[in-house]
Formats: C-alpha cells, structure tokens, sequence
C-alpha cells in the first residue's frame, strides 16, 4: 500500500515576520490545520486522492483569513469573481469555472463540470446556472464579502482607480485589530490549492481563487487555466500554483513541472525549483507551488519571502509554516 500524502498551500507573498503577532500566527495556522486535517481523512478513509483535494479547497474557501470563497476580494466594480479548477491524476479528467458569483464552493462547481458535463471549463452566468441545476448550494453575492476586503477596495482605489492588489493592503486594519495585516499585503498572492496522492497510487490537484482587489471585470488568472494553475498526472506529478496569474499562464506553470518530468527526465525537485526560481523570473513572475509526485515526494519552493503552506503524510505528523 503506499502512503497517502496531502499538502495545501493559502497563497505565496512577502510575510512581514515583525508585524505577526503569536495569536495571528496561530489562527493562521490553525486555519491550515482545520483544512489539511478533512483533505487527510478522506485519504485515510481509504478515499481517492480527487476528493481530498476536493475537500481541502472546499474547507479553505469556507475560511475568510484566505482570498477563495467566502472571504474573496472586490472587483473594481465591487463585485465578486471567483475562479477554481480541479484535475485527476489518474484519468486527466478535468473541470474548471471562472467569474462565478453565486456558488459558494467554487471548487465544487469545477468537480461537477468534470464528473457532469461533457466539457471542461464555463465561465459567468453559465457556470452559476450549471451549478445550481447541478443542486449546488448558491448563496447572495454579500455572502463572500467581508469589512476587511470592502476597506482593501476602498484602500486600492484611492491609490488610483487602476492600482491593482494582489490580495489585501497593509494600510487596512484587519479583524485582528491590527492596523497592519500579518503579511506585506501589497505582495500576497491570494489563492488556495491541494495536491494529494492516495494509497491507489492516483495524483489530484485543485486551486481556487478570488483573484486581485481592484482587478478588472472578467479578469481571469492562472488558477482554473489547466495546466498553468492546476495539473495532475499519475505518471509525473500533482501541481497547484500561487503568484501572479498572468506570469503563470505565459510560463504554463503547473505543465511545465510535468513536462520537466516526462521529457527531461527531472525529479519534482529539481522540475520545480527550475520553474520557480529561474523560469518565472525571467518574466517578472513572483510566486509558489505544491506538488507531489508519484512516489509521495514533496515539494512546496516559492520566490517570495513566504508561503502559507501545510502537508501530512499518512501516519505522520503534520508540517504547517508561513515563513522560510
């Protein structure tokens, strides 16, 4: 039998050690723990790597502290549009939804696109009556809203009505009562993501996403492109992305990983760090990755000073850390 393995990562960006407090830390942590912990049980339940991914995604986009889900960031016209892709390992099946505004898992509208549909991705108005006829469950658009993203808005636009942040500005106070959050806001890149391996030997990966504050309407970045946010192949790798979206889809990030692998001959150790630390900065791309591959080694590097990131291997105790 082989080991499942499942890791998880909150999004990739500069975290200013000095401006976390012990207790923020810990929510943080504690955040990742709560989603790595029900990704773990479905896996230790004898369940398929497809939904632990499935439900690691779905309890970090149930979380504010991360920008997927309830807790997303504004448009410039202070809407929400939330993205999210997933993909099997073992069959390449796959399913991706962009621009959503009703459901309230995304990463569940994605799965049913997979496992319910003929195609692969829908986007808008189209993708929300999909998952309602799929019985998804559907909430108002405030559902996602949160104070804290309405001032990070409100903070974008008096900058200038084109600046465009990649998560949340530092200069807003958050619920913690800080008037700095526990990272450099201005560099986090928000998106949740989860590769897992089972104990059948199956790879899956899912990423969602709120994009930017201020972006424009109709926006989509790299999280439900696959093959540059999210991949999974049983014969190389899982792979979910965190980072600036548009260096992530003209790198074809999370593929590229694979493709190192099947072609080249590359470990997942050295696939990744040549993506992440020579490939995607050539093209001013800032950012990080989870993957796993078909042996059950991990790998998590990142460019930035950071990444919210967790793992477990079956029978082990977990690994969670913000910092290098």
């Amino acid at each position: 039998m082989i080991k499942p393995v499942l890791a998880i990562h909150g999004g990739a960006g500069a975290i200013a050690r000095a401006q976390i407090t012990p207790e923020t830390r810990k929510q943080y942590e504690d955040a990742l723990r709560h989603a790595l912990a029900g990704g773990e049980r479905v896996l230790t339940e004898g369940g398929l790597a497809l939904d632990a991914v499935a439900e690691a995604v779905r309890l970090l986009e149930e979380c504010p502290l991360f920008n997927a889900g309830h807790g997303a960031v504004f448009t410039r016209d202070a809407e929400h549009e939330l993205d999210a892709a997933i993909m099997d390992g073992q069959t390449l099946r796959c399913g991706s939804v962009a621009n959503v505004r009703t459901v309230r898992n995304p990463i569940l509208a994605a799965r049913a696109v997979m496992d319910h549909s003929p195609h692969v991705f829908f986007v808008g108005q189209n993708a929300d009556a999909f998952a309602r006829a799929q019985g998804l469950a559907c909430v108002d658009p405030t559902f996602f809203s949160t104070t804290e993203r309405r001032e990070q808005l409100e903070a974008a636009q008096r900058s200038g009505s084109e600046t465009i942040i990649l998560d949340h500005d530092s200069a807003v106070s958050n619920t913690f009562g800080q008037t700095a959050a526990p990272i450099d806001e201005s560099n986090k890149m928000g998106t949740v993501g989860a590769v897992a391996l089972d104990s059948y030997g199956n790879l899956a990966a899912a990423t969602s996403t709120g994009g930017m504050t201020n972006k424009w309407p109709g926006r989509i970045g790299d999280s439900p492109i696959i093959g540059a946010g999210c991949y999974a192949n049983n014969k190389t790798c899982a792979v979910s992305t965190t980072g600036k979206g548009e260096a992530f889809i003209r790198a074809v990030a999370a593929y590229d990983v694979s493709a190192q692998m099947e072609y080249a001959g590359h470990s997942l150790e050295q696939a990744t760090n040549q993506l992440i630390h020579s490939k995607l900065p050539a093209m001013d791309g800032a950012g990080g990755l989870i993957a796993i591959d078909a042996q059950g080694n991990i790998a998590m590097p990142f460019n930035t000073e950071g990444m919210y990131r967790a793992y477990v291997v079956s029978g082990q105790t977990p690994f969670v850390a913000i910092h290098r």
